[in-house]
């Protein structure tokens, strides 16, 4: 029943007896239903779905993981390279001959015959004393190091880093380690040559120092 029609059944319910109904223009007012509620839409972050002006960032070039703590090494190779480093550090080259007497094997010190091991460093030393190639042997084992071929025969943890790195990814601040150990010059030379040429050491992970030697 609609709303006209029941205040026209409302007036007459109420009209006293005898009386004459009058006529009565009722307006309707229509109703309006109400708009649906709708859900508002996601925020762009709240999608799955990439946004189209997103731009997707390449993986950067794997390189290897420089080391710089020696607590992590093992046990061996660590008092391998306190004793190569205590010995450098105090200019004691007869405390270097007592290391390299005690390896399980002569080192590499040079890619030819040297005689007596000693002897070789002085000579090879600017200041004909050793203690230049000291210097080095300080520097070297200072730097970040790799821990290479693991799992291998051929297992190594090298020092300085740069010996296995490649030259062409080193940052401002590699540059500047790097150049603490070579000059600018060794560094041109080595990028023409595509590899580092200056000292670099090996020691095994049972720690026998297999090298410290210079050259290609």
């Amino acid at each position: 029943m609609n709303r006209t029609m029941i205040a026209a059944l409302v007036s007459v319910c109420l009209l006293p007896a005898g009386a004459t109904a009058k006529t009565i223009e009722i307006e309707t007012i229509p109703v309006i239903p109400a708009p649906e509620t709708q859900s508002p839409a996601p925020a762009a972050g709240d999608l799955d779905v990439p946004r189209a002006d997103e731009t997707t960032v390449a993986a950067p070039q794997d390189l290897p993981q420089v080391l710089y703590s020696t607590a992590m090494l093992p046990k061996a190779v660590a008092r391998m390279h306190a004793q190569l480093r205590e010995a450098a550090v105090n200019g004691d080259l007869n405390r270097l001959r007592m290391v390299l007497e005690s390896n399980e094997m002569p080192p590499t010190l040079s890619f030819g015959e040297i005689g007596d091991p000693i002897d070789f460093i002085r000579q090879s030393s600017g200041d004909g004393e050793g203690y230049e190639i000291l210097a080095i042997l300080a520097d070297v084992l200072d730097a970040g190091f790799l821990h290479v071929d693991v799992g291998t025969p051929q297992e190594m943890f090298i020092w300085p880093y740069f010996a296995r790195y490649p030259l062409q990814g080193l940052t401002p601040d590699q540059k500047v380690e790097m150049f603490r150990i070579i000059t600018a010059g060794d560094f041109a030379e080595m990028q023409d040559f595509g590899a580092w040429t200056f000292y670099r050491l090996g020691i095994g992970p049972d720690g026998t120092l297999h090298y410290f030697v210079a050259g290609d």
